[in-house]
């Protein structure tokens, strides 16, 4: 991994992070909320970092910082497939 790389999942990491502060503790957010925070460019390129997102946000499940649920419902990072929504910790 590039120090480029560790950056950009450094910078989603935060991005998950502070839009889960804003919209209150019950609430969530999509990865392409992160994805579209972080992009610099006003095209799709934003599109790019979905991946790069969920992976962020499963760091983020194994420190305990949030869950990804589908349906409502927690799932393990690496069983979800298809849209996922993250949410702070319970």
């Amino acid at each position: 991994m590039t120090d480029i790389e560790r950056q950009m999942d450094r910078r989603l990491e935060r991005a998950i992070l502070e839009l889960l502060e804003r919209r209150g503790p019950s609430k969530t957010i999509c990865p392409s909320d992160a994805a579209r925070a972080v992009y610099e460019g006003d095209d799709q390129g934003w599109r790019a970092l979905m991946e790069p997102a969920r992976r962020a946000a499963g760091r983020l499940v194994k420190a305990g910082e949030v869950e990804i649920t589908q349906g409502g419902h927690p799932v393990e990072p690496a069983q979800a497939r298809g849209p996922i929504r993250i949410r702070r910790a319970r």
